[in-house]
């Protein structure tokens, strides 16, 4: 098994499933760009692997992601370019294998969007989601202002990109997002028992199933991709967004 190539993501293969553990709890799991690098290699790997059947994405068990590290996003302004973060998007969106997260504690921005690209989604009581985009002058990514009005519905989906608030994992699941809300202490094990008894499953069966259910998504969810990244990098350079980010970086100060 290959090596991740950041310290804050890990990589393990237990009982077919390749888990992908986000770890960097004193930024509250906030990705950098090799993080997102890590991420894309290790869908790679396992995409590659015949021993692993099903992908795991988890993170703390009181935390997935936060989102973009602020410092390092900002210092990464080319985002209309295939860096580590697109390249991310586009592993999660066109893996072949099943992908299955756990969600605890928070997950904000490409924490709430990678989610869609998943297959199936546990969640504890306790987490919360956010798509917090306009609240900072920027727009969707990740192809999520194409599947979340799929998934949602319009107005569902126009009210969590439109107005940004933090939303609890029963509304989550209640939208069709989360397959089920389960107890803080015991979701991480719920999903690990789900990837694998999906990994114990005929593996051509299943790669075939999930290719027939996204056979229609796959160029649609490119160009939905690059259409977002063009508008999100002109949104960043706005007066808008540029003070937004000041002020949060000098707060941070």
């Amino acid at each position: 098994m290959i090596t991740s190539p950041d310290p804050n993501i890990s990589y393990q293969l237990t009982h077919g499933v390749f888990v992908m553990q986000i770890q960097r709890p004193e930024k509250k799991n906030a990705l950098t760009q090799t993080m997102y690098q890590a991420l894309a290699q290790g869908i790679s790997a396992a995409e590659k692997d015949d021993d692993a059947r099903v992908i795991l994405i988890r993170g703390a068990e009181d935390c997935f992601t936060s989102g973009n590290d602020v410092n390092d996003f900002v210092k990464s302004s080319d985002v209309g370019t295939e860096r580590p973060s697109v390249q991310f998007m586009k592993a999660i969106a066109h893996a072949g294998k099943p992908v299955v997260a756990a969600v605890g504690g928070l997950a904000i921005g490409i924490g709430t969007t990678m989610l869609l690209h998943c297959d199936l989604v546990y969640a504890a009581e306790d987490a919360y989601f956010q798509l917090p985009f306009t609240r900072l002058g920027l727009c969707p990514e990740a192809g999520s202002s194409a599947l979340l009005p799929q998934i949602l519905g319009h107005q569902r989906a126009s009210e969590l990109l439109l107005l940004g608030d933090r939303f609890s994992a029963a509304k989550a699941h209640q939208y069709g997002m989360v397959n089920e809300v389960l107890p803080s202490a015991g979701y991480l094990e719920h999903a690990m028992a789900k990837a694998t008894e999906l990994a114990k499953l005929p593996a051509d069966a299943v790669r075939t199933s999930k290719a027939l259910i996204k056979r229609n998504q796959a160029s649609p969810m490119n160009d939905t991709i690059q259409a977002e990244l063009l508008q999100f990098s002109r949104l960043l350079q706005s007066p808008d967004a540029q003070a937004i980010f000041q002020a949060f970086l000098n707060k941070k100060k």
